[in-house]
């Protein structure tokens, strides 16, 4: 459980990219904390039994952390953070993209993606808490 805890934590910390979204770096990343963690997970128990413990452990802590980020704002917001807004009417908040460590070209591939040509045609752009970014085009006048 503490290491599920630290490496919620560490996740945290790191940004709020989606799964498809993820570099080959934070792929090798992933794949290298999960070999590092594992014997602190189990120990020297390589068994099937100790494996399918530390998996029912896992999949129980997630599964009640998540009914108490349903219950709770607070517990929510710590697990999953906010949304953070990246352009306002064609202003770039700058200490927000680098606060999340994306790229302008990362912002551009988004807003071409959500159906904008230019920074201009976004009314707001949001990096939600799931790490998905969401584009709202400036309405036709």
């Amino acid at each position: 459980m503490v290491v599920y805890v630290s490496i919620l934590l560490g996740f945290r910390l790191i940004g709020k990219r989606e799964v498809g979204q993820l570099a080959p770096f934070d792929l090798a990343l992933m794949l290298l904390i999960a070999n590092a963690v594992q014997n602190a997970m189990v120990g020297p128990d390589s068994s099937l039994l100790g494996g399918l413990t530390a998996a029912f452990v896992l999949l129980t802590v997630n599964y009640v952390l998540g009914r108490v980020a349903v219950r709770s704002r607070k517990v929510e917001r710590l697990l999953r953070g906010r949304a953070r807004i990246l352009v306002n009417r064609g202003h770039v908040y700058e200490e927000n993209l680098r606060a999340e460590g994306i790229t302008h070209e990362d912002l551009l591939q988004a807003i071409r993606e959500g159906g904008c040509t230019t920074l201009e045609d976004c009314r707001l752009v949001v990096l939600e808490v799931d790490g998905r970014i969401s584009v709202l085009e400036k309405k036709s006048p």
